[in-house]
C-alpha cells in the first residue's frame, strides 16, 4: 500500500523544519491548542474526497436530460467537479437553450435523484483509501464535529453516503439545496452547527476538506482552514496553485493525517 505524504503548501513551508514528512509548522493564526480540546468543526466534501461513485452522478444527469427533454449529451463540456448540483443543472439547461428557471432546475433535480438511486448500485464506485478508518477515529473524538459541505443536493448526498455506508458519521450538512453558489455554503454550515451545539464556531475552528479548487475557495470565502486532498480529478500541482493550508495526497495514512492536522 502506498503511504501518502502530507505536506503544507510551499508558501507556508518552514525552511528550518526537520525533514520528517509529518513535522509541519501550523498555518499562521490557525494553530490548535489541543490541550484545551476546543470543539472543531470538520466540513467534508463528498465526491473525490470521500468516495468515487463510478460515474453514477454523471450518468444520472444524462438519463434525466434524455428523459425530460429527449436530448442525448455526453456532458463533456459541462464543468462538474466542485460545482453544485443546481449550478450543473443550470449550465446544462443554458447549453440547450432551456430556461434555467427555479422550477426547471427543481424538476430536473427531482428526476436526477431518482436516476441516481438506480445508478449507484450499477456502478463500480468505492470509498476512497483511509476514509472509513478516518471517520471512525474522528467520530470517537468528542471535541470534533463531523459535517458535510458539498455541492450535492441533500437527497443525493444521502443516497451516495448511505450506499457506501458512511452517512451516519455526519451530523448535518450544507448542500446545493441551500445555495447555487458553493462559496455561500459555509454560512449555512456554521448556522446549523450553532443550532446543533448551541455555540458559534469561529472561522478559525473550522476545517474544509475537499478535492477541488472550488473547495479551497469555499473555505477561504469564510476564513476556514482549507485542506486539499488530491484524490479527485485535480492533480496535486493544480491544487497547490490555489494555496490550500494543507495539501494531502490521500487519506490512507490515517494516523499521519490526524497528527498533522491536529485532530
Amino acid at each position: 500500500m502506498q503511504i501518502s505524504i502530507l505536506e503544507m503548501t510551499s508558501a507556508q513551508f518552514n525552511e528550518n523544519m526537520s525533514l520528517d514528512p509529518f513535522d509541519f509548522a501550523q498555518p499562521e493564526n490557525k494553530s490548535l491548542d489541543m490541550t484545551e480540546q476546543q470543539k472543531r468543526l470538520l466540513l467534508f466534501d463528498i465526491d473525490g474526497t470521500l468516495i468515487h461513485s463510478g460515474g453514477a452522478g454523471v450518468h444520472a444527469l444524462k438519463l434525466t436530460l434524455a428523459e425530460r427533454f429527449e436530448i442525448a449529451d455526453d456532458l463533456h463540456d459541462i464543468e462538474i467537479a466542485g460545482m453544485t448540483d443546481s449550478g450543473i443543472v443550470a449550465s446544462i439547461l443554458q447549453k440547450h437553450k432551456i430556461p434555467a428557471t427555479s422550477e426547471n432546475i427543481t424538476a430536473f433535480l427531482d428526476s436526477y435523484v431518482h436516476f441516481l438511486s438506480l445508478e449507484l448500485p450499477r456502478r463500480q464506485g468505492k470509498l476512497l483509501p483511509g476514509v472509513l478508518e478516518l471517520l471512525q477515529k474522528l467520530k470517537s473524538r468528542k471535541h470534533l464535529v463531523l459535517a458535510l459541505l458539498t455541492g450535492n443536493v441533500s437527497r443525493g448526498a444521502q443516497l451516495k453516503l448511505e450506499h457506501y455506508g458512511v452517512w451516519h458519521f455526519f451530523e448535518f450538512g450544507a448542500f446545493a439545496d441551500d445555495h447555487q453558489d458553493r462559496n455561500e455554503l459555509g454560512l449555512f454550515a456554521r448556522s446549523r452547527a450553532k443550532e446543533k451545539h448551541g455555540r458559534e464556531f469561529s472561522a478559525g475552528d473550522i476545517d474544509v476538506i475537499g478535492d477541488t479548487p472550488r473547495d479551497i475557495a469555499c473555505g477561504k470565502a469564510f476564513g476556514a482552514r482549507t485542506i486539499a486532498v488530491a484524490t479527485g480529478t485535480w492533480h496535486r500541482e493544480q491544487l497547490a496553485e490555489h494555496q490550500p493550508d494543507f495539501l494531502i495526497d490521500d487519506l490512507s495514512n490515517v494516523d499521519g493525517v490526524i497528527e498533522t492536522l491536529g485532530w
